[in-house]
């Protein structure tokens, strides 16, 4: 049978089943993935192997997707940093946006409801260089526009936390 191509996304995954312990050594992990099995085990008053055990379940179950350095943009030169709504013709040339995740710039990538079909997270180095990836943007064909809102301040940027919406 033929792969269908017109699909954007697959679909969403189930939630993984996670106690109290795992939310709590997922919180020390997204705070800093750098502490030793011994370290973490002694904040949740379990074994070093324990520990890694858990970690080990966890990326099996995709719940912990990889381990990364957080980046300080400025500091790498580009302070810029940019949401950009773009605009399509239609669902399909969705597709064609996928490429952008090979510019450096392009940090995230979302389809999203409302009025535009996408939006991105950039950073860049300056207000030349954000023109010149929202011309690389225009480029592709079915394209039809884009509204660019540049970040002043960030006060807050953090991932899902895994002690939000806890089961019952």
């Amino acid at each position: 049978m033929p792969e269908d191509t017109n699909r954007v996304r697959s679909a969403p995954p189930s939630p993984a089943r996670l106690d109290e312990r795992d939310r709590r050594l997922l919180a020390l992990l997204a705070e800093d993935s750098s502490r030793s099995y011994a370290e973490l085990g002694a904040l949740l008053h379990l074994s070093a192997p324990a520990v890694h055990e858990r970690v080990k379940k966890l990326r099996q179950e995709g719940v912990i997707k990889k381990n990364a350095a957080v980046l300080d943009g400025a500091k790498l030169g580009r302070p810029l940093l940019t949401f950009v709504h773009v605009d399509t013709t239609n669902w399909a040339v969705t597709r064609h946006l996928l490429a952008l995740r090979d510019f450096p710039e392009v940090e995230e990538i979302h389809t999203v409801t409302g009025e535009s079909a996408m939006l991105l997270k950039v950073r860049t180095r300056d207000t030349q260089a954000l023109e010149d990836l929202l011309e690389r943007i225009h480029s592709i064909e079915g394209f039809t526009g884009t509204r660019s809102y540049i970040a002043l301040t960030t006060y807050l940027e953090r991932g899902p936390s895994p002690l939000s919406d806890r089961e019952d």
